[in-house]
């Protein structure tokens, strides 16, 4: 039998960055350091788009639609795009699935073991700054077509506010203010949030919101997947607040994509935007 005991480096004080440890023990387990033929490959890989992010007082919603395109085909209807980070931030990615998926439970990893290694917790800029450092390792990949450009958000304790932070394929960290989209449904998303976002919304306006948002995406967006009544496939929302994260359980959100669609029955183009701080985005 072989020695059972852990490699001499697991055992040794060392960094508090688990993708530089990653990076010196096995390198080849990374995403970004797999090699990739040469040639573009966006057009294998599964694609996920669109994800929103807004705030409001007390806290930040996101949200992302189900559907996963593979060209004009569409390769699932229920993948998920919104993850926890840890218990105050939420990450959401758009672009190749499969590398995505990857860099997300490696950006958990990563906090998880800093507040280990550390005996606290990062700042709300500093897992912006961990974030963009995954990202910019896969630049080699992205200029193959297998770009990922999550969306990040959370509250940050010390701000007492949500905040949410958008990137480009070379890692760059930029801070939005009040909402933001990202994915091939971006555009859409954000236009129908400039018309029914308000600082004063509560929760559920605010989830409300991006629901409609999301709804207008798929309606323009090829790529973005729309409520699936049939199916009865709805967005994924994560709500973090001052007391953590949570996933709204599909039958709240079901309950207010259902209210979205019984107002398109009348009105396609969706609601007006509010004069007044009494309108909402019913």
């Amino acid at each position: 039998m072989g020695d059972p005991r852990l490699p001499a480096a697991f055992l040794q004080p060392g960094t508090s960055s688990f993708s530089d440890f990653l990076a010196e023990q096995a390198p080849d387990l990374l995403p970004g350091r797999r090699a990739v033929p040469q040639g573009h490959a966006g057009d294998l890989a599964p694609h996920g788009t669109t994800i929103v992010a807004a705030t409001f007082p007390g806290g930040v919603v996101m949200a992302g639609d189900r559907r996963a395109t593979m060209g004009n085909i569409i390769a699932q209807r229920d993948i998920e795009k919104v993850f926890p980070a840890d218990e105050f931030s939420a990450v959401g990615i758009a672009g190749a699935a499969g590398i995505a998926v990857e860099m997300v439970r490696l950006f958990q990893t990563e906090l998880e073991h800093y507040e280990k290694i550390e005996g606290t917790t990062l700042s709300m800029d500093g897992k912006a700054n961990r974030l963009a450092a995954l990202i910019r390792s896969n630049l080699a990949m992205a200029m193959q077509g297998l770009a990922v450009v999550p969306l990040f958000a959370g509250y940050d304790l010390a701000a007492e506010q949500g905040r949410i932070f958008s990137y480009d394929v070379t890692g760059g960290r930029y801070e939005e203010t009040a909402f933001h989209s990202v994915g091939s449904g971006s555009m859409f998303a954000r236009g129908a949030l400039k018309k029914l976002y308000r600082d004063d919304l509560d929760e559920t306006g605010c989830v409300t919101a991006v629901v409609q948002a999301l709804y207008d995406a798929a309606d323009d967006d090829s790529a973005t997947g729309g409520p699936d009544l049939t199916r009865r496939i709805f967005p994924v929302v994560q709500v973090i607040t001052t007391d953590g994260g949570r996933r709204l359980a599909d039958a709240e959100v079901a309950a207010i994509a259902d209210q979205v669609i019984a107002g398109r029955m009348t009105r396609p183009d969706g609601p007006s935007a509010p004069l007044t701080s009494g309108g909402d985005a019913r």
